[in-house]
């Protein structure tokens, strides 16, 4: 080895490898620099953040976003080891704060030590949903109504919170267009009002899937953009006629619907305990819903026959329990009435 190689070309000052020495290193390195001014756009409705041109819906308060802000303002040098920040903000206005930060670490062996200031603005901006949303804008409606009858007061609650449902699983993964804008009641059933045809499509689909029935797609061309139509469609879901839990006479007897399907259904048989698929053009009445039941005592039991003490008259009555039951005296059951007739429930 050359002994000019142990000198440093710089300085003349020894060194132990090539090139200049850590010192001269040291003292010609800017290790760090500081933004004079950091901007956070975020949404006066909703709170959502802009970063570019995306918007990212959060939760964090303006204390909790400061200091990360900051941190995005302070540049180190690759080659500081240990680098920590001490930040300290100070809100000189709803719309400016002021930070003030140091800055320590490791610069080849040697401790570094440095104090920035940079100011953060607080801008606000509508973000693309709380536009859309103000705007009255949407892109589809999903129609919910029911063959033959108006939909109950349980279908219209769950219709409604599926709707709730599916627009929080797609904001929580990052559709933030696909929001429900508007819950309508009427007369004949429910009008959901969506901002994406998606959440309009997966709405329809949980509705038919949870209370069953089918539903049909009506596009509309409502205009063009970048040459391209515009679509605002309709899902006209169509609940069947007979619901879950619903209590009906068929063949003589009656049941419980446990499952419906366009045609069939498939109906609990108090009678004989066991479950039955039954055509709709069976169905000889509808007695009412499980939900509704009354609470009823029995009074005593023998076989398939059992006595129920009326709540209204506080008569004791006899009922035909059916296969299944194992009642006792003392004991609550739940019932439905049919004209006179006392229907027990499974």
């Amino acid at each position: 080895m050359n002994i000019k190689d142990m000198f440093c070309p710089k300085c003349g000052r020894p060194t132990q490898a090539e090139g200049i020495c850590e010192r001269c290193r040291f003292e010609g390195t800017h290790w760090f620099s500081c933004d004079p001014r950091v901007c956070c756009i975020h949404c006066p409705s909703c709170g959502a953040l802009k970063k570019g041109n995306t918007w990212t819906d959060t939760n964090e308060e303006r204390s909790e976003l400061a200091p990360d802000l900051v941190r995005s303002a302070v540049h180190i040098h690759p080659d500081v080891k240990k680098a920590t920040t001490d930040i300290r903000i100070e809100d000189m206005s709803t719309n400016r704060s002021r930070a003030f930060i140091t800055i320590k670490g490791v610069l080849y062996d040697d401790p570094v030590r440095a104090t920035c200031e940079t100011e953060i603005a607080w801008q606000k901006e509508q973000c693309d949903r709380c536009n859309r949303i103000s705007g009255n804008y949407y892109e589809g409606v999903v129609q919910v109504r029911a063959h033959d009858r108006i939909p109950s007061p349980f279908e219209v609650q769950m219709a409604a919170g599926i709707a709730c449902e599916v627009e929080e699983s797609l904001q929580i993964g990052g559709e933030r267009l696909s929001f429900v804008s508007d819950v309508n009641e009427i007369r004949d059933g429910l009008d959901i009002t969506v901002g994406s045809q998606h959440i309009g499509l997966l709405i329809a689909r949980r509705i038919t899937a949870e209370l069953g029935g089918r539903f049909s797609t009506h596009p509309k061309l409502i205009g063009e953009r970048n040459g391209r139509q515009l679509f605002r469609i309709t899902y006209s879901v169509r609940l069947p006629k007979y619901q879950k839990r619903d209590v009906i006479r068929f063949r003589g007897r009656y049941g419980e619907v446990i499952q419906v399907d366009p045609r069939n259904m498939r109906v609990f048989d108090f009678s004989e305990g066991a479950i039955k698929v039954v055509k709709v053009t069976e169905v000889e009445k509808l007695v009412g819903s499980a939900r509704n039941a009354e609470d009823a005592m029995v009074a005593f039991s023998s076989s398939d026959t059992i006595g129920v003490i009326d709540p209204v008259t506080f008569v004791t009555r006899e009922c035909i329990a059916g296969r299944g039951h194992d009642v006792r005296a003392g004991q609550h059951i739940q019932i439905l009435r049919d004209g006179d007739q006392i229907v027990v429930l499974r």
